[in-house]
């Protein structure tokens, strides 16, 4: 396989042709031409029924420019382009911006995959898309009208349509961009290239997707791990709204939504994820201006109450928390501030307070202890200077911590907003925003990404080759039992009975009261077919429940399990895992029992799992405060729950033919933890 050339020179072209250039309007072909003419290198027209074009001349095809062409761009139909790319033995880059690929359908398909063959060691860019730009070179390789102003953002988007919206309205709030990318198809040049190559870009700060599909998942999360680590990566995804796919063998495959696992894979991969353009560009400028949070606890200043408390219902809705003010920090104000400030967090300096005041209760709050950040409110009242509360702020010695601003009003406020971000304050239009996105800030800056040596699970490999052997995709409650203690999970003694005699007899050696459920090899859920009898206290109650279960499951039924009846007062969880199509193996914890799927209390994390990952798991469930001990019951022990779930990840990991895998219920109490039922199947 030959080398693939090196994305430089789609930033960095010194050579540009363009095949397809016309003078005709309106054209693709034209405005492309009419964009690149303001490119400083050397630029070549393509068009074999053409001399020249718009005063330049024009080549009748790539080859005969008879020199290395660092970028080409391609404007024709569909149908010539593999022709092109076969013609082209000194082009390094290619970016195809024509239509009519696999979006088209089958021929189209066809089309995309003889291009993809006949690149070699040539990079492409779509097809289908609107090019690119770089505006430091003042490269303008797209048929958008405008190039985008010089900045620090790099913008790659799979919608041609998004980047020319958001070109325009990145004109209109003076955003500059490094890089801005349409990707188009991704039929070679994907997501995981460009994050690779921006990573590297010393002018490019943060890097900002608009996706619609991921492409390739693996190429994708592996750039993101790397460069997220020096530079933030915020996306925006449309399409969360698509159902999950209904062929779920396991409640967690049924729990787990496609946006969920998504959202799983981008809080991993330490990219932060936003919900609108505005929250998008808003996020690249706060995180490329503000230090990490070093904590959710959030003061607010400002001289009006309202949006004071607008501001803090949207910090605690989000994640954030309202920081507590210590008495010294307190006491402090009172020295100064008048006798009706508000005493308490959010700190209402009052209407009439002047810049000098203002400043100084600024100071003093975000140097107290327990602020991890702050977000500086004013609203224009009459003795309002907005001017010089912004120069006070600016010339004060703050330490380093998120600080926010949220000058609200029209013009008579713009002026000071423009000097507080110039200064690297992040402003905002309104408190509540500043507020939410600064709990996400938090949100995203709490995230680690665990180091897993990876380990054969070896003894595991017999059972498996059993069970494929058979030709079954689907685990018995007793062998899934057994794998999960080969991985230290506690589980409960289990033995399989084919007659009701059998099964009175394992009874009486467990000792009443008895469970059984019934053993099957094809019949996924147990409980919906009446084959869990509970509570059994004597041998005949074992007999008849045996016949029960043998009449209810009918083709199904291959004996039963025996299991003594566990009296353990606790909670009963689940844990599970669900192989995403995309993402692969997708871990889940939440509220077990019977109504999993009623309640839904459950969060998602992708394997592998570490102490402060499984734990960060547990807390975004409901269940997790009532684990931790409620209403005088004690809490259950957490560490050991921990190290279940990263047991449980690492088998998964470690056993990539498992499919899916149900812990349900997993019991849990402060002396005991117990694996009552558990479901594995395969892959086919």
């Amino acid at each position: 396989m030959q080398k693939k050339i090196d994305l430089d020179a789609f930033f960095h072209p010194q050579t540009v042709a363009l095949v397809g250039a016309t003078d005709k309007l309106p054209s693709v072909g034209r405005t492309l031409l009419e964009n690149l003419s303001s490119f400083k290198g050397e630029l070549y027209p393509v068009n074999p029924k053409r001399e020249t074009v718009l005063g330049r001349r024009c080549y009748p095809s790539l080859a005969a420019i008879g020199k290395q062409i660092d970028l080409a761009i391609i404007v024709t139909p569909a149908k010539t382009v593999p022709e092109i790319l076969k013609n082209s033995p000194m082009v390094k880059t290619v970016i195809v911006i024509s239509a009519g690929f696999k979006e088209m359908g089958s021929e189209g398909l066809r089309l995309e995959k003889e291009c993809q063959e006949l690149l070699g060691p040539i990079r492409m860019i779509g097809p289908n898309c609107l090019g690119l730009q770089n505006p430091w070179i003042s490269l303008n390789a797209t048929f958008a009208s405008d190039i985008a102003l010089p900045g620090s953002i790099a913008f790659i988007s799979q919608s041609g349509a998004m980047c020319t919206s958001v070109l325009d309205w990145s004109f209109k709030v003076k955003i500059g961009f490094s890089a801005f990318v349409s990707i188009g198809s991704m039929a070679d040049v994907d997501f995981g290239d460009l994050i690779n190559y921006l990573g590297d870009d010393p002018k490019t700060e943060s890097i900002l997707l608009y996706m619609e599909t991921v492409g390739n998942p693996v190429s994708f999360l592996e750039a993101a791990r790397k460069v997220s680590l020096k530079k933030p990566i915020i996306v925006i995804k449309a399409g969360r709204t698509k159902a999950a796919a209904l062929a779920a063998a396991s409640h967690t495959g049924a729990l787990a939504g496609s946006d969920e696992v998504f959202d799983a894979a981008m809080k991993r991969a330490g990219i932060l994820r936003v919900d609108t353009i505005e929250d998008l560009f808003d996020m690249a400028r706060l995180v490329s201006a503000q230090p990490k949070p070093q904590g959710p606890r959030l003061a607010i200043i400002t001289n009006a109450g309202g949006p004071a408390v607008l501001a803090t219902d949207a910090a605690a809705l989000s994640g954030a928390t309202i920081a507590k003010l210590s008495e010294s920090t307190i006491e402090e104000l009172n020295t100064f501030l008048p006798a009706a400030w508000s005493h308490q967090n959010p700190v209402d300096v009052l209407g009439d307070a002047d810049a000098l005041t203002y400043a100084k209760a600024l100071k003093i709050v975000l140097a107290d202890k327990n602020v991890d950040g702050l977000l500086a409110i004013l609203s224009p009242q009459d003795m309002t200077r907005p001017d010089e509360v912004a120069a006070e702020i600016i010339a004060l010695e703050l330490p380093s911590k998120p600080l926010l601003a949220s000058f609200m009003g029209g013009a008579r406020m713009e002026k000071s907003s423009e000097t507080l971000q110039e200064a690297g304050i992040t402003t905002f239009p309104f408190p509540d925003t500043a507020a939410r996105l600064f709990a996400k800030f938090w949100q995203h800056s709490k995230k680690k990404t665990p180091h897993v040596d990876p380990v054969i699970a070896k003894k595991s490999l017999p059972l498996f080759d059993k069970i494929l052997a058979e030709g079954r995709t689907l685990l018995t409650e007793e062998e899934s039992k057994k794998l999960l203690s080969l991985y230290g999970i506690p589980t409960v003694r289990t033995e399989v009975a084919l007659s009701s005699e059998e099964a009175a007899k394992m009874a009486v050696s467990m000792g009443f009261p008895i469970v059984l459920k019934l053993h099957s090899r094809t019949i996924t859920h147990k409980s919906d077919v009446g084959g869990v009898k509970l509570n059994l206290e004597d041998k005949a109650a074992v007999i008849n429940a045996f016949e029960e279960i043998r009449l209810s499951a009918k083709e199904g039924f291959e004996g039963v399990t025996v299991q003594p009846m566990i009296k353990l007062k606790g909670y009963e969880l689940i844990v599970g895992s669900y192989t995403d199509e995309q993402f692969g193996p997708v871990i889940l914890f939440g509220l077990g029992g019977e109504l999993v799927e009623v309640f839904k209390d459950k969060a998602l994390s992708m394997a592998p799992l570490n102490h402060f990952l499984a734990k960060e798991l547990m807390q975004e469930t409901r269940i997790y405060k009532a684990l931790l001990g409620v209403r005088g019951k004690p809490a259950v022990d957490m560490e050991a729950l921990e190290k279940i779930l990263i047991h449980f990840s690492r088998m998964i990991l470690e056993l990539p033919m498992i499919k899916e895998c149900d812990i349900n219920p997993l019991i849990v109490s402060s002396k005991e933890i117990l694996a009552l039922d558990a479901r594995v199947v395969l892959h086919r």
